[in-house]
């Protein structure tokens, strides 16, 4: 697998439109992901962001590439670093380009740098500069636009309003400006998901339930013509997933689903393998009940 193949099966993905389930790793669930993805024959990718490394013991970034090597099955998944961000989400400049190097050096198959927090222009800067790390790795890179709301402190206005007022929208015009400046390859949108509490007492509380402007996505891939990606794609209806995938979202982020059904599992049991049996079924129910893409590994290698 290299990072051209990753590419290229992506577009097949958004040609197909076939949603690629991104799994974020936390704790020791690598393994378990993979082999439902193996069992129900689904292409993903294994993906790990500052998050898990902070909050949710996947060590460093050498550490997961290591047990994804290990394990990984090729036909069936490769590995993304996910969510770099400039700016955290408590205001704190981040050395972001070492992250990026790390990852390439790692030989994660393809990296995304999170500039949503900067003024447009440094966006575009910083996400040409990720472009231009990532061409001698042949790595597709994903970009932010738009404000996919969540990780930030104290709580979020409440969704309904979130949603009628197009808070951190993703606009057309300048989606279309920043694809065309950067290169890049696939951008992650804000058109109504939002991220899960990362720790803390809503982090345990019922996700939001999104749902998805579908008319803005159209929009979206219409004008910029690369793959899309939602992040915070726990806790969306499954019609509104399957919608989005005919719309031209390909990339669809995993992480609150598993991290609950890791600690829940975990804490009722105290075993590490119920643990990791409990994400291995929530992967095969989100696989072939929630997005119907059980067989999309051969799919995309026979289209």
């Amino acid at each position: 697998m290299t990072g051209s193949d990753v590419r290229n099966l992506m577009l097949a993905a958004r040609e197909q439109h076939l949603l690629v389930p991104a799994f974020n790793i936390a704790y020791p669930m690598i393994e378990a992901v993979v082999g439902a993805l193996v069992q129900t024959d689904a292409f993903g990718l294994i993906e790990v962001a500052r998050p898990d490394l902070e909050h949710f013991e996947a060590k460093s970034l050498g550490a997961v590439a290591d047990e994804f090597r290990r394990c990984a099955d090729e036909h069936h998944c490769a590995l993304h670093l996910d969510h770099v961000p400039v700016v955290d989400e408590v205001g704190r400049r981040v050395d972001w380009a070492a992250m990026i190097q790390e990852g390439l050096d790692c030989g994660y198959h393809s990296v995304m740098l999170d500039g949503s927090r900067l003024p447009l222009e440094e966006n575009l800067a910083a996400t040409r500069q990720v472009v231009e790390m990532a061409v001698p790795y042949g790595a597709p890179v994903e970009a932010e636009l738009g404000s996919v709301l969540g990780h930030e402190p104290g709580p979020l206005p409440p969704y309904e309003q979130l949603f009628a007022s197009g808070l951190g929208f993703t606009s057309v015009a300048e989606a279309t400006r920043f694809v065309r400046k950067t290169g890049v390859d696939w951008l992650s949108v804000a058109v109504g998901n939002v991220h899960g509490a990362l720790v803390g007492a809503a982090a345990q509380q019922p996700k939001v339930q999104a749902r998805l402007a579908l008319d803005r996505v159209r929009e979206l891939a219409q004008a910029t013509e690369v793959p899309l990606v939602l992040h915070g794609g726990s806790g969306i209806p499954a019609e509104y997933l399957r919608a989005a995938a005919r719309e031209g979202v390909v990339k669809l982020n995993v992480a609150t689903e598993l991290r609950r059904a890791y600690q829940q599992a975990g804490e009722i049991t105290g075993s590490v393998a119920a643990a990791q049996e409990a994400v291995a079924q929530a992967v095969r129910e989100m696989v072939t009940d929630k997005l119907g893409i059980a067989g999309s590994a051969t799919r995309l290698r026979t289209s």
